[in-house]
């Protein structure tokens, strides 16, 4: 490249003029200015191939987990089931029951990672909000956030990939500050799935849950934070899970927000879930010139011990490597994987400058796999007051409110909703 006459591509300019503060006009250049703004663009070669990548390290991490407890006994109490068959099925013992929506589980898990990181809601510039369940669809969940910190300065966006929500809003912030777009971020990851499910199906009912993750990103030029990802879906058989009378499919239908009815092909969804979440694994590991070996710990999706068993076998990955919390929370959809992260690092189960491979998959069927390198620091600079409000119900009193909210169903396409 000669140092004159040659303009960088279009978002190379953008990361440049960003870097030099006077990225203002860069989307509005009147054309009869662009010959007098050619010779802004005249970066030298040695000028660009020393520009160092910027990483998104994490800074700070948290968890906010409704206080009500939903156990296997519970469950019993109101479907065909008993401890030992959910046990035995699925690895899981109890689950959270939300008593608040998906935005104010995610504000407080926000405002906690903002106290870990040592930083305030004004050094926020993107909240990435991951997940299924947002209170509204216009506006989105992630401005709700922004106005409870006070973000300011904060452009908010929501990601919706069903349980590899957070996951792909991992990739979307990372990607934003390695370009320069913005310098800081709140990865947030939530789901409030208790209004919505079929509480009548026992093969949905005993493995959901609610609860909320998140963190703080910010730039640095060191080697941490998101190395890598490998993401994919399988479309074509997107109907094996998927939630019947949830979206505008159904507007104007004659049913009540709130029933539903799942497709939930178990047999087939273990399958794909295996599959990519191996393969995916496998992708992001040689791509980044590693091999199993390297990795510290295997933080994956936790949606059924048999399926993180599975990908254990396939992907050589020891048992004390694999991290399991599913027994505590089952499967919060978009909560599941952040929480799991965070409580590895609260257990001291992740090190400094560790590397964690996290795989998932989730309705779509989307799947991914991320492998990150965590930073010095495992500790929490802070922390908040901030929390939820007091819950005045068991967890088994708010799941029988929701029932008897439930209107009797419409039949929808043939399908009872």
């Amino acid at each position: 490249m000669q140092s004159h006459g040659v303009r960088p591509p279009i978002l190379l300019r953008f990361i440049l003029d960003f870097n030099n503060s006077w990225v203002s006009n860069i989307a509005v250049f009147p054309i009869e200015a662009e010959a007098e703004a050619e010779s802004r663009y005249c970066y030298n070669a040695q000028q660009i191939e020393g520009m160092s990548m910027t990483c998104a390290a994490i800074t700070g991490w948290a968890k906010c987990l409704p206080p009500a407890v939903l156990s296997n006994q519970d469950l019993a109490t109101f479907l065909d089931t008993d401890d030992q068959w959910i046990q035995s099925r699925t690895g899981m013992v109890e689950r959270r029951i939300s008593h608040v929506p998906v935005s104010e589980l995610g504000y407080v898990a926000a405002a906690r990672a903002l106290a870990a990181a040592g930083k305030t809601p004004g050094d926020v510039e993107l909240i990435v909000f991951g997940s299924t369940t947002p209170d509204q669809l216009c506006p989105n969940v992630a401005s709700r956030v922004q106005q409870l910190l006070g973000a300011g300065n904060a452009a908010s966006m929501d990601v919706n990939t069903a349980c590899t929500s957070a996951m792909y809003a991992f990739s979307t912030a990372t990607a934003m500050i390695k370009t320069g777009v913005v310098k800081s971020a709140l990865v947030i990851g939530a789901e409030v799935i208790s209004p919505i499910m079929d509480w009548e199906n026992r093969n949905v009912a005993v493995l959901f849950g609610d609860g909320a993750a998140a963190f703080y990103l910010e730039a640095g030029d060191g080697e941490e934070g998101l190395l890598g990802e490998e993401l994919g879906c399988y479309g074509e058989v997107r109907d094996i899970l998927s939630v019947h009378g949830w979206g505008m499919k159904y507007a104007l239908q004659g049913m009540q927000l709130g029933n539903s009815n799942w497709e939930f092909e178990g047999q087939e969804i273990f399958k794909r879930a295996v599959t990519g979440m191996v393969k995916a694994s496998a992708d992001v590991l040689q791509k980044s010139g590693m091999g199993i070996a390297d990795i510290d710990l295997v933080v994956p999706h936790q949606a059924n011990l048999r399926i993180i068993e599975a990908v254990a076998k396939r992907s050589s990955v020891p048992a004390d490597k694999m991290f399991v919390n599913i027994h505590r929370y089952g499967n919060m959809s978009a909560a599941t994987a952040p929480v799991a992260l965070v409580e590895a690092v609260e257990e001291g189960r992740v090190k400094p400058h560790n590397h964690v491979l996290m795989p998932a998959f989730g309705g779509g069927l989307s799947w991914c796999a991320h492998l990150f390198k965590w930073g010095e620091r495992v500790e929490p600079l802070g922390q908040t007051d901030i929390d939820l409000p007091p819950c005045d119900k068991t967890a088994l009193e708010l799941v029988q409110g929701i029932i008897k909210s439930k209107a009797p169903r419409t039949l929808i396409d043939g399908i009872p909703i």
